[in-house]
């Protein structure tokens, strides 16, 4: 997927930097580079999906001038799409529900989407999502010239992914030896995978779901980080998508995602903490001189009042791990100062 010339603020699309991580987990016997996704325009990866099936929606006549676009989404998906409907002159309806933060729903807000919010789980499953998705349905039968992303199943949401890799590749002049990605959709697990077993590269490649996540087969559980995990496997998921699979809690997402700030100046989101500490719990059977690659989702900004708010992690969590705390913080921003100008 490459956006055209005049596709404006769209054109900004990919071509997102793959920086190197030097401090964050400190001595590594192997390479760990980052795609930062959240210098995308809308500031998630997201974006190369939304942009890839309204695009490709267009050209397929799904979508007119006068359609109406609704999904379902936690945010990220729903701002890339907010953003897309929004330069193309489309109507956009972003089905949500309260576990969405402030910030994203001022952001969809703020592009002209309209928030659709479902108050209540589904009374069968307790599931937020499966009522979204019941609303979407509703709506679609509501306005009769409607399309639906269907980010679950669509995949152009996987296709767009191909584009990612490529990128990654291109700028390593190699396929990596290892990459991880987190899972909600499992669009871009498909995309990567989908590119890099067609041409047969020797890349391992790593699932990173949230604990409580149903995609992988494990129980439902309580999750607090939006955009990681699913209560239902996504259409887009099937057998053997990735070589290993990674379960990774909330608590675990907080400390990764603060540990990238206080060592590398990266301020990401929350799957983003949840790959960082994935590699950290296996990074003793990570080959010496193997380059590795994690794709870093989103931006920190987003989880303000959550993942980097002292008061949000005890009133949820009881305590602060000791990496957690900001004098911690503070003193490893120091140590890195002084070893730097000695």
């Amino acid at each position: 997927m490459r956006p055209l010339a005049d596709d404006g603020v769209l054109s900004a699309l990919g071509n997102t930097p793959l920086i190197q991580l030097k401090k964050v987990i400190p001595d590594l016997h192997f390479q760990l580079f980052a795609k930062l996704e959240s210098l995308n325009p809308g500031g998630s990866m997201k974006d190369r999906a939304a942009f890839n099936i309204i695009r490709r929606a267009i050209e397929k006549n799904l979508i007119r001038r006068d359609t109406v676009i609704i999904e379902s989404s936690s945010g990220n998906m729903g701002i890339g799409l907010a953003q897309a409907c929004r330069y193309y002159g489309l109507q956009f309806i972003c089905v949500v529900d309260p576990k969405i933060t402030q910030q994203n729903r001022r952001l969809i807000e703020v592009y002209g989407g309209q928030i659709d919010l479902v108050s209540k789980p589904d009374p069968v499953s307790g599931e937020y999502l499966v009522s979204r998705l019941r609303r979407v349905h509703e709506l679609l039968q509501i306005h009769k010239n409607a399309f639906w992303p269907n980010q679950y199943a669509n995949i152009d949401n996987a296709d767009a992914h191909q584009q990612t890799i490529r990128e990654i590749i291109s700028v390593l002049d190699r396929a990596p030896d290892y990459l991880f990605c987190a899972v909600s959709t499992c669009g871009t697990l498909r995309g990567c995978g989908t590119y890099l077993k067609a041409r047969a590269a020797n890349t391992r490649l790593i699932a990173v779901d949230a604990v409580g996540s149903v995609i992988f087969g494990a129980h439902k559980g309580t999750r607090l980080i939006p955009g990681h995990g699913a209560a239902m496997r996504p259409a887009l998921w099937y057998p053997h998508i990735a070589d290993q699979c990674i379960a990774i809690s909330d608590l675990e997402c907080i400390i990764g995602c603060r540990r990238l700030a206080s060592t590398e100046a990266v301020l990401a989101g929350g799957s983003s903490g949840a790959i960082l500490m994935a590699v950290e719990r296996i990074k003793s059977s990570i080959p010496n001189d193997a380059i590795c690659v994690v794709i870093l989702a989103d931006r920190g900004e987003r989880y303000l009042d959550t993942i980097y708010s002292d008061q949000w992690v005890l009133e949820r969590f009881g305590y602060l791990p000791e990496v957690v705390r900001h004098s911690v913080l503070e003193e490893n921003l120091c140590s890195a100062m002084e070893n730097s100008y000695s």
